[in-house]
C-alpha cells in the first residue's frame, strides 16, 4: 500500500525554501532574543530558519493554529513528545553506528536504532488512533503514518528486526580465559562454577563487608579483545550474525524522510507552546489572532513585548500590557510622551505581534486582529558608521528612503526616535513629508517621535501617548493610551527633574 502524500506539518502541501539568515528587522525588534529563548535546548532540530519564514496566506496561518490547538490536548501532546524522545534515541544510536569502529558493535547499534524506530512509529500511530483529531494537519499526518506503517518498506523492516533479534537471543557461547589466552566455544550447558563458589562461601557471611573491588570505567565501546571475541562468535553462529549483516545492508536508510521531517517540524510547535506556558505561569496571556491579508481593522487587547516579558519574568518583575485599535482609514500610530515611558517597547510590541501572527503561533495578547505583512521594516537609532562618510541625519534619510522605496501597502513600518539629531523645525518638516508618503502607501506604521504635531497630521494617523502617574508626573506607568499629544506631562517631568517646575521654583524663591 503506497503511503498517502503528506508534505509538512508546518506548510501543508506547499514547498517552502527557508531563508538561512534572519530578517533585517530581527535585531531591532529583539526577535532574535525571542527565538533564542524558544529554541534553547533544541539545537539538534535547527529550528531557527522556521522563524525566518512568516506566512502571507490566512489559510496557512489557520492550518498552524489548528495544529497548535491539537497539541494543547494532553493526550496528543504526550503521544508526540513520547515519539520525539524515541526519535532522539534513534539518532543517538545511528550516530554510534556511524562513529564506532568494530563491525558487529556498529551493526548492533544499527539494530537497536531500527527497533526503537519501529516501536516509535507503531506507538505513535496507536496513540493517535485513540485521539479525536480536529486539525487537517494532524489528521493528514495520522493517515500518512497509517499508510506508511502498512507499507512494504516498514513491514519488512519490522519483520527483519524481529527475526534478527530472536536469532541473537539464541546465541550462547562459553569463554575460557587462561593467562593471556581466550578461547571461544559453543555453550554446552556447562556448569557455572562462579555460582557454585558464591553459594559455598555464602554460609560464612555474617554481615555485608565493605567492597574493595576496583570499578573499571566502561568507555561504552568495544576494545580490540571484545571485537575479536565477536568475530569468533560469528564463526560459531554464522546464520544469526549473517542475518544481522543482511539487515544492515538491506535497511541502511530506514529512516523515512517524511518521518524525520515531522519529527523536526513538530518541535517548532512544542518549543513555542513551552515558551507560552513559561510566561503563562506569570499570568501573561497568549491568543490565536484573527488574521487577514490586508484592508481590515487592526486591534490588540493586552498585548506585550514578548522579549521584554521573558527578561522580566526571569527577574520576577511584572509586565505592563497595552493595546491599540486602527479603524477605517487609520493606519499610522504616532507615539509620543515622556522618555523611558514605554514608547519603544510599544512600537516593538506592535511589530512583534504582526510578525508572530505571520508565523501562525499564539501571539502575546489577550485578543488580537492582525494583518499579515509582506515585510516588516524597522528604523531604530544606530551609531554613526564612519565608513559611510555620512552624518547621522544623512544616514537616517538614506535608510528611510530605502524603506519607502521597498515598502508596499501590505508592509509594516516601524520608525523609532527618528530625526532626534536635528532641530524641531527640521524634524517636523521631514516627519510630515515621510508620514504623507506612508499615508499614500497605505501601509500600517508605528512612529515614535518627540514631534507632537505629527500625531494629528491626517486621518490616517492615530495619537498614542505614554502616560504618567496622575499624582506624580515623574513616575512612568508604561501604559499608552489613545489621546491627543500635548507634551505637557513630559515638559513638567523634565522641568521638575532639574528643579525648574513652578512648585520647585517657588520653594527656592521662598528660601
Amino acid at each position: 500500500m503506497a503511503a498517502r502524500r503528506f508534505h509538512s506539518i508546518l506548510f501543508g502541501e506547499r514547498e517552502v525554501e527557508l531563508p538561512p539568515e534572519e530578517p533585517a528587522c530581527f535585531a531591532d525588534l529583539n526577535l532574535d532574543q525571542v527565538v533564542e529563548a524558544v529554541v534553547a535546548g533544541r539545537d539538534e532540530y535547527e529550528l531557527r530558519p522556521f522563524f525566518h519564514a512568516p506566512l502571507r496566506d490566512p489559510q496557512a496561518v489557520e492550518y498552524r493554529h489548528a495544529v497548535f490547538r491539537e497539541l494543547e490536548k494532553p493526550e496528543v501532546r504526550a503521544a508526540v513528545e513520547t515519539f520525539a524522545e524515541a526519535m532522539r534515541l534513534v539518532r543517538r544510536y545511528l550516530t554510534l553506528f556511524d562513529t564506532q569502529h568494530y563491525r558487529y558493535e556498529r551493526e548492533r547499534w544499527f539494530l537497536d536504532a531500527a527497533i526503537v524506530y519501529r516501536d516509535a512509529v507503531a506507538a505513535l500511530l496507536r496513540a493517535l488512533g485513540q485521539c479525536e483529531l480536529d486539525s487537517a494537519g494532524m489528521r493528514g499526518w495520522r493517515d500518512h503514518l497509517a499508510a506508511y506503517a502498512s507499507g512494504e518498506r516498514f513491514t519488512a523492516l519490522a519483520a527483519d528486526c524481529g527475526h534478527v533479534l530472536a536469532g541473537l537471543d539464541r546465541v550462547r557461547y562459553t569463554l575460557r580465559i587462561k593467562g593471556s589466552r581466550v578461547t571461544v566455544s559453543t555453550f554446552d550447558d556447562e556448569v557455572d562454577y562462579g555460582v557454585e563458589v558464591e553459594e559455598a562461601f555464602a554460609r560464612f557471611r555474617r554481615s555485608e563487608a565493605e567492597s574493595h573491588l576496583a570499578t573499571i570505567p566502561d568507555s561504552g565501546s568495544m576494545d580490540h579483545v571484545e571485537a575479536r571475541i565477536a568475530q569468533l562468535v560469528a564463526r560459531i553462529f554464522p546464520r544469526e550474525l549473517g542475518a544481522l549483516d543482511e539487515l544492515c545492508a538491506r535497511h541502511r536508510g530506514f529512516l523515512a524522510p517524511e518521518i524525520a521531517r515531522f519529527d523536526r517540524e513538530v518541535q517548532f510547535y512544542l518549543a513555542w507552546l513551552e515558551h507560552c506556558e513559561r510566561l503563562g505561569a506569570a499570568g501573561l496571556r497568549f491568543c490565536y489572532p484573527a488574521v487577514s491579508a490586508g484592508g481590515e481593522a487592526v486591534a490588540v487587547e493586552d498585548g506585550f513585548d514578548v522579549a521584554l516579558a521573558t527578561k522580566l519574568h526571569a527577574r520576577g518583575d511584572p509586565v505592563v500590557p497595552n493595546g491599540f485599535v486602527l479603524r477605517g482609514p487609520e493606519r499610522i500610530l504616532v507615539v509620543t510622551g515622556p522618555n523611558q515611558g514605554g514608547k519603544t517597547t510599544f512600537a516593538r510590541m506592535v511589530a512583534q505581534l504582526h510578525y508572530l501572527g505571520g508565523l501562525g503561533v499564539p501571539v502575546p495578547a489577550r485578543r488580537a486582529r492582525l494583518l499579515l505583512p509582506d515585510r516588516v521594516f524597522t528604523h531604530f537609532e544606530r551609531e554613526e558608521d564612519i565608513r559611510t562618510l555620512r552624518g547621522k541625519l544623512d544616514d537616517e534619510l538614506v535608510r528611510i528612503r530605502e524603506i519607502l522605496e521597498q515598502a508596499s501597502g501590505d508592509s509594516l513600518v516601524v520608525l523609532n526616535e527618528t530625526f532626534a539629531s536635528t532641530t524641531l523645525a527640521d524634524a517636523r518638516f521631514l516627519g510630515t513629508e515621510i508620514l504623507r508618503r506612508l499615508t499614500e502607501l497605505g501601509c500600517v506604521a508605528v512612529w515614535v517621535t518627540f514631534v507632537d504635531e505629527l500625531a494629528s497630521l491626517n486621518e490616517a494617523t492615530v495619537s498614542m501617548v505614554a502616560t504618567v502617574a496622575p499624582d506624580d508626573p515623574a513616575k512612568r506607568t508604561f501604559r499608552l493610551v489613545r489621546k491627543p499629544a500635548d507634551g505637557r506631562a513630559y515638559a513638567w517631568s523634565l522641568a521638575d527633574s532639574y528643579g525648574l517646575s513652578y512648585e520647585r521654583l517657588r520653594e527656592r524663591v521662598a528660601r
